[in-house]
């Protein structure tokens, strides 16, 4: 139970690190942005990332629930140009190390496939002479051992044109550094693209007297659409998200809340048809100092259908984690 406080505690920390600069400015996300850039200006700004985070896939029943803890320590840069319109264009790169208990991250959707030719996936592994152990302490069961050290990024582009509106890219690579239960060694590979369009200035402080008449300056539309890989090249999916969500401020935390459907299409390895899923987050942001934001979030989505190896009901995930940048 002290591992899974720590490891949820660290969590929050990293998860919204990255994702800090995806947000949009007129979301009332403070943190560690700094002031805006002057049309021409230029800055660099060195990012270190700590977070823990953990994965609950309460819908994989017959699975034993797996679930997944990690705790990620990434380093980086943000090179951001100033653009008319108090615009910006903005390129981020962070590299670094997760220790991983129980399953390795995984993007979203991926089948638990249990069918002929597994048993001899324990063959492939490096001084697996009994694969049937193995797959037995994998963690499908109760139980989310320490596995090993693996190896991920986040690489980011971002244009915002004007204070309402941002657009951005992203590549997601994640190394498994070992083979070792059903992980295979090599590179994940998740590619996210992501629009998002804020109705009003995002100024919205409750604890500076702002009432209902404010609500509207923090609402945003977010779409989103990511594609994921397993690290042997299998295909796992793409699903798109069409969110509306509410930044809001009270004092210096920042709350953002958000959800809608998420159009999900398997890969056709996994023999499921296409499907209308359900989700939504809450993140939340607290400044401390200058150069420094906590950060926590947590994303339940629904599934709407089941089939083998994949289930009908909730997946959560939650993170805490630190952000630093200079």
């Amino acid at each position: 139970m002290l591992r899974k406080a720590l490891l949820l505690s660290t969590t929050l920390l990293t998860a919204f690190a990255a994702a800090d600069s995806l947000q949009l400015k007129a979301l009332a996300h403070g943190g560690v942005e700094g002031e805006e850039l002057e049309e021409g200006e230029y800055r660099v700004r060195p990012v270190i990332t700590i977070e823990g985070h953990g994965g609950f896939e309460n819908n994989l029943v017959e699975e034993g629930k797996p679930e997944h803890y990690a705790i990620d320590a990434l380093v980086g840069t943000v090179l951001e140009w100033g653009l008319s319109n108090n615009g910006s264009f903005a390129i981020e790169a962070q590299f670094g190390l997760a220790s991983v208990w129980g399953e390795a991250e995984h993007f979203y959707g991926l089948v638990h496939v249990e069918e002929e030719g597994h048993d001899d996936h324990g063959d492939e592994h490096d001084d697996d002479d009994h694969a049937e152990e193995e797959h037995e302490d994998h963690g499908h069961s109760s139980g989310a051992p320490y596995r090993r050290t693996d190896l991920k990024g986040f690489v980011q582009a971002r244009y915002e044109p004007n204070e309402q509106l941002a657009i951005s890219a992203a590549w997601k690579p994640y190394i498994v550094t070992a083979n070792q239960g059903e992980e295979t060694k090599g590179m994940k590979n998740e590619v996210e693209v992501e629009a998002i369009y804020a109705f009003g200035d995002g100024d919205v402080n409750f604890a500076l007297g702002d009432g209902l008449e404010s609500i509207v300056d923090g609402v945003f539309l977010s779409a989103k659409n990511a594609s994921g890989w397993e690290a042997d090249g299998t295909y796992v999916g793409n699903y798109t998200d069409v969110w509306p969500g509410f930044g809001f401020n009270y004092d210096k935390l920042n709350v953002t809340l958000s959800g809608g459907p998420r159009f999900y299409t398997p890969g056709s390895y996994a023999k499921l048809p296409g499907r209308t899923d359900w989700g939504g987050e809450i993140e939340l942001e607290y400044p401390v100092g200058k150069n420094a934001a906590v950060f926590a979030h947590w994303e339940p989505v629904y599934s709407t259908k089941g089939g083998e190896g994949w289930g009908k009901g909730f997946q959560h995930h939650v993170g805490t984690g630190v952000t630093f940048s200079f």
